[in-house]
Order: structure tokens, then sequence, then C-alpha cells
């Protein structure tokens, strides 16, 4: 996934600045609607990129789960029952996949990734609302709303996914722990 992310960062970048040429150049207006439909896409792939790898540098997917901001409460559980997130969590995509494989990673370390990436995600939705402003200068307000809006409900469908399962996780490692203080008892 994260090739795929670079490659179309790299391949609406490239368009952008082609289809600016070709406005520059011949003044006609499907160039310029290309220009700025290309550089919104961009603006998407090369933010979600940036926003990753500043969360990343800077928690190294070191998180404390037990925070305020990353509980989930009863009403959010029954939103997320009403809107059958068990029936298309395991349809969406993971940027690092290895990160939440338990064949690799303790379920703590788990925990811990979901919140880095919860982060970035939200971090994500709202910076999906900045294009608008580029509304000011293009006009075109319409294309900029809707491609900030199904920016931020992708993202918030990641959002939605990670605080979703989190609390599973959490509830496995209490469970571990029990388990495996039982057995220290016992061989005691």
């Amino acid at each position: 996934m994260a090739t795929i992310l670079k490659l179309l960062a790299a391949f609406f970048s490239a368009g952008t600045i082609a289809f600016a040429i070709l406005y520059a150049q011949t003044a006609g207006s499907i160039w310029l609607t290309l220009a700025i439909t290309f550089g919104t896409f961009a603006y998407h792939f090369i933010m979600r990129l940036l926003i990753g790898l500043i969360f990343n540098t800077v928690m190294r997917n070191h998180a404390d789960y037990t925070r305020r901001w990353y509980q989930v409460g009863k009403l959010e559980t029954a939103l997320y029952e009403k809107l059958r997130v068990q029936r298309w969590k395991g349809k969406m995509p993971a940027y690092h996949p290895a990160l939440f494989d338990p064949r690799v990673h303790s379920w703590d370390e788990i925990a811990q990734a979901m919140c880095q990436a919860e982060l970035v995600h939200e971090a994500i939705v709202v910076c999906s609302f900045l294009p608008i402003a580029a509304g000011a200068w293009f006009g075109a307000y319409p294309a900029f709303i809707i491609t900030s809006l199904l920016s931020a409900a992708l993202d918030m469908a990641f959002v939605i996914m990670q605080r979703y399962n989190r609390p599973r996780i959490i509830r496995l490692m209490q469970q571990q722990r029990k388990i495996a203080a039982v057995d220290r008892r016992e061989s005691a």
C-alpha cells in the first residue's frame, strides 16, 4: 500500500505540472481544470504521506492507549454496531500490515500502533478540508468541497475501524495477562 500511495502522489504531481505548463502555453480552460484536479489529488496523497511520516517520526508507534482520547464509549460502540463495522473492517487496506500482525508484534504493541494510526487519520481528516481555501483563487468550490468531503469520509472509516478494534485487542491482552498470572501462581 505504501508503494501505491507514493506512486499516486508522484503521478498526480507530475500531471499537475504537465497540465499547468499546457495551460500556461495555451490558456485552454481544460488544462487549468485538469491541473487543478490533479493538484488536488496530489495534495491529498502527499498530505497523507507527510502526516504519517510526521507521526511516525514523533511517536514511533508508542502511545498510551489508556488515555482518555483513545477510550471508546457506549454510544460510540452502539454507533459502530449500526454502521456494521464488523462486516467491512476486514476489507480495508493497511499502510503497513505488519504493524498489526500478532505473529510479529505483541498485542500491546499493536494497540499502540492502532492509537498512532487513529491519530494519523484524524489529522488527515482535518487537513482534508484545507484545499477548500483554494477556491478563493480558482473558484470551483464544489470540486474542492466534494474532494475534501470524500477524502475526510475515507479517513473517518479508518478512524472508526481503529476505534472499533482497539477495545477488543485490549480485552484480549487483559485475558492473556490473567492467564499468565494464573500460570505463574500454579507453577510457584
